[in-house]
């Protein structure tokens, strides 16, 4: 199977060239990509547990879904693409907000990402992916708040970094 490329970014988030996936997080190259949140009727945010022979991160607890968007792909079909490739099913998105954060790896990787975080409303059950997650689970945001202040090492690196973004951007805005 081909690797897959990465847009790689200027701050400015104007494509400025393709990478193979594994370089670009070798060499921490700022590169797009995006997170989805999909909240339920009772405010409760869908997680999902990452597979056990994922390459990083495996078996950590992370938002709904996140990836990167492909060449010539806007970053809601990226995010319905890969939401319908993990867990199963699909929903209106609404991008939120982008930002740019850098979060190293303990095997060497980095994730160094322009980042469009979307949110979603779905009150179903997921039909997960086992090659993607191993599983899932809803849980209030104040309750993963508190939960990732006194288990951070069961969150991937990544999620406590968008979590606390998306925290504060709940607070300030009414979606």
């Amino acid at each position: 199977m081909k690797e897959e490329n990465v847009i790689l970014v200027n701050q400015n988030d104007e494509q400025i060239g393709l990478m193979p996936k594994l370089e670009a997080h070798e060499k921490a190259v700022l590169h797009r990509a995006f997170s989805v949140f999909v909240l339920n009727d009772q405010n409760e945010i869908m997680l999902q547990q990452r597979a056990q022979h994922k390459y990083h991160s495996p078996l950590l607890w992370t938002n709904t879904c996140c990836s990167h968007q492909r060449d010539g792909e806007t970053n809601l079909q990226a995010g319905n693409r890969r939401l319908y490739e993990e867990m199963g099913f699909g929903t209106e998105l609404k991008e939120l907000f982008h930002f740019i954060y850098k979060a190293p790896f303990d095997n060497g990787l980095t994730e160094h990402e322009l980042d469009h975080v979307m949110i979603g409303n779905y009150n179903g059950e997921p039909k997960i992916n086992p090659e993607e997650v191993e599983s899932w689970k809803w849980m209030g945001i104040e309750e993963v708040q508190k939960d990732m202040q006194s288990h951070p090492e069961i969150y991937t690196v990544w999620f406590k970094i968008i979590f606390d973004e998306f925290y504060h951007f709940l607070e300030e805005h009414t979606i």
